[in-house]
Order: C-alpha cells, then structure tokens, then sequence
C-alpha cells in the first residue's frame, strides 16, 4: 500500500513539474498569425488603447508596408500584439492586412521591425516573451524572449503567401537588418540585462535561412538600457555600432567583421534615452534621425534627419520633420527613385497615431523652412485610433 502511495505522489510530481514547464515554455510556441482580424472584436482599432513602435518597407513596385504593436490596454504589458498594413496609393489608404497575437494570455508579441531583403521579399519581425512584470529578469540569454519572423516572397501580391512563423535567436530585435559589403546580410538582436555582449549581432551566409551569433558590444551594466542598437558598415570595412543607453546613444566598433567589439563609449551624438534611426543611403552618405540637434539632448520631441558626407564625423544642420512632445521611434527605407520613407509614433496612449512621411536628401540638406513645411504636408496617418 505504501508503495502505492508514494507511486502516486511521485506520479502527480512529475505530471505538475511537467506541466509547470509547458507553461513557462509557451513563449516559444508559434503564435496565431490572424487575417481579417478587424472582423474580430478583440483586434478593432476602437478596442485599442495603445499603439506604437513602428517601422516601414517599400516593395520593389511600391507597395509600402508598415508594422506596429498594440492592444487593449494602455501599457507595454501581456495584451499585446502585432499588427501589419500595407498602402497601394502612396500612404493614401491603408488596409490592416494581419495581426500577430501569441497563443497564450501571458504571452506577447512586441517591437516588430520589416524590412525588404535583397531578393526582394518582405520580412516581418518581432519580439516574443512571457509577460512577468516589465523586469530585466524577463529577458536573459537562453530563456524568455525571442526573435520571431514571418516572410513572404511576393509583397506585392493581392493576397501574399506567408511562410510559417519561426523563431531566429534569443532576445530582442528592435531596428532593421543590413547586408554588409560580403553579402552577408546581418541582425541586431539584443540580450538587454544578460551580463556579456548584450548587444549582439547577428549574420546569415545564406539568405535568412539561418542566423548565428558572431559577436556583441558590453554595455556597462550601471548605463544598460534597452540597447535598440544599429550596425553601419563605414567605407573602411569597420563597423560603426550606435547603442541607445541610459546617457544616450553609446557607440563601439569592430575591425574583424563583428567578432569582437570595442568597449562602448559615449558618442559625440547627444540623445535622450530613446530610439534613433541610422542607414546608408543610395549615395552612399548617412541618414541620422533623432530628437533635437546632433549637439543638444531633448525629450521625445523634435524629430530632426541629419545627412553625414564623411562617414558620421560631421553632419549637416538637419530637417525638422515633427515637433511635438511624444513623438518617437523613428524607422526608415530610402527607395531606387530616391525618396525616403519615414515613419514614428505619436502619443502612445492617446490618439496612438503611426504616421508616414517623404522626402529627399536634398530636403534634409537645404534645412529650409519651406522644405520643413512641404514635409509636414506630406505626412500621412497610417494608423489612428478610433474612439468610441
């Protein structure tokens, strides 16, 4: 009888251990990847008290792509899910055409990025991790949080074929890919409060087939933010990574390809502690935008785009392109024709409005009152929410 009873004790152990582990593993099951999804109570844009954290792409025929997260509660917190729309009429009119929503309650999809590859398909990616509190303990090198993607090979297409979501590598990924002068094509991907190269990069030899880790930067732990960093290529071959921290933006470089990495520093760019967008454009210069001055710190207001014709020494005097207080996380695609796309949020929790503008590097580089004004007429509402 005794053996029966411990028998059973054992048994029911095991059955909840296993079932304990099942639950703290369900941020890495697939996700619901939900079309007509405004046809669901849930995912109507009048159920929405938060929007934010956009990003956009382009298609080779014009079809412009924009991502963001939301949900029903005004927080960054366990509601949250990813929604995807797309423009045919140049951000004239938007269709919201998907929406990325974890299986499980405690479960969330969170800071997406998209992003046009080489071969031309759309990429959609986002962060995926059990809700436990917004603390650093959330985030660490072989546990809660991952990389997920979807692509499709005809963005352009009426209605896109969608591969499978999948899951790329451990951590965050918060800004666009970029594809080195070797071909490589490579991903930020960061591990916030894990202690050793929190700021990883990532790189694929096979066109996205697999990612690997090759290297990282360490942030100090005492200035650790939510790293959010971008990788530029300079014309040397070095790697020129720009790191959000606690100061600001911190920088490191690589001279082997990304093995190893530089101690970080702050760079000579000032910053509030937020996103920034950096990219290499056709012309081979730099486009930089960030809050204020290149020499002056603000709040998340004043989104400025600044040019840099040496490699990000120097950079030109800049375009205003929004300045309200709550504007944030400016993304970017500069085009074949020229013209660069640029999206950011604005009030999060209030109106929770993604918009889109367009402009030229000549309109960054003449600085002018008129181009400002003819940029502000430009902007286009990719998303509002809808009040009831």
């Amino acid at each position: 009888m005794k053996r029966i009873i411990v028998f059973v004790f054992l048994f029911s152990l095991l059955l909840h251990q296993s079932s304990r582990a099942q639950s703290e593993n369900q941020y890495l099951e697939a996700p619901n990847v939900i079309f007509n999804h405004s046809q669901i109570d849930k995912y109507k844009k009048e159920k929405r008290q938060f929007s934010g954290i956009s990003s956009i792409a382009v298609s080779k025929s014009g079809t412009i792509w924009a991502v963001w997260y939301t949900g029903q509660t005004p927080d960054e917190d366990q509601n949250n899910y990813v929604v995807l729309s797309k423009s045919k009429d140049q951000g004239q009119n938007w269709e919201e055409v998907l929406a990325i929503d974890p299986r499980h309650e405690i479960v969330r999809a969170y800071d997406p990025e998209i992003w046009i590859d080489p071969k031309g398909r759309l990429w959609v990616f986002w962060a995926q991790a059990r809700f436990e509190g917004r603390t650093w303990n959330s985030i660490e090198k072989g546990t809660r949080a991952g990389v997920w993607s979807i692509m499709t090979e005809a963005p352009d297409a009426e209605i896109p074929i969608w591969q499978d979501p999948r899951r790329l590598c451990d951590g965050v990924m918060m800004c666009k890919p970029m594809v080195l002068s070797t071909g490589e094509w490579v991903l930020p991907s960061s591990l916030w409060q894990y202690t050793e190269k929190n700021a990883q990069m990532l790189v694929s030899e096979d066109e996205g087939k697999s990612w690997n880790v090759r290297g990282g930067a360490t942030v100090p732990r005492e200035v650790r933010g939510y790293d959010e960093h971008m990788i530029v290529e300079k014309k040397d071959r070095s790697l020129w990574m720009l790191i959000r921290t606690n100061y600001g933006i911190g920088q490191s470089f690589s001279f082997d390809r990304g093995k190893t990495w530089s101690m970080v520093t702050p760079s000579s760019i000032q910053h509030t502690s937020a996103r920034f967008f950096i990219y290499r454009l056709h012309s081979g210069n730099l486009l930089l935008i960030k809050h204020g001055p290149v020499e002056m710190k603000t709040g998340r207001s004043h989104l400025f785009a600044f040019i840099s014709d040496d490699d990000g020494h120097n950079w030109t005097e800049g375009l205003l392109l929004d300045e309200r207080p709550g504007i944030s996380y400016p993304d970017a695609q500069q085009t074949t024709d020229g013209v660069i796309y640029i999206t950011y949020d604005f009030d999060r929790k209030g109106r929770q409005q993604i918009f889109m503008t367009t402009l030229k590097e000549d309109d960054i580089r003449s600085g002018s009152n008129v181009r400002m004004l003819e940029v502000f007429q430009r902007r286009k509402t990719i998303s509002v929410a809808e009040k009831p």
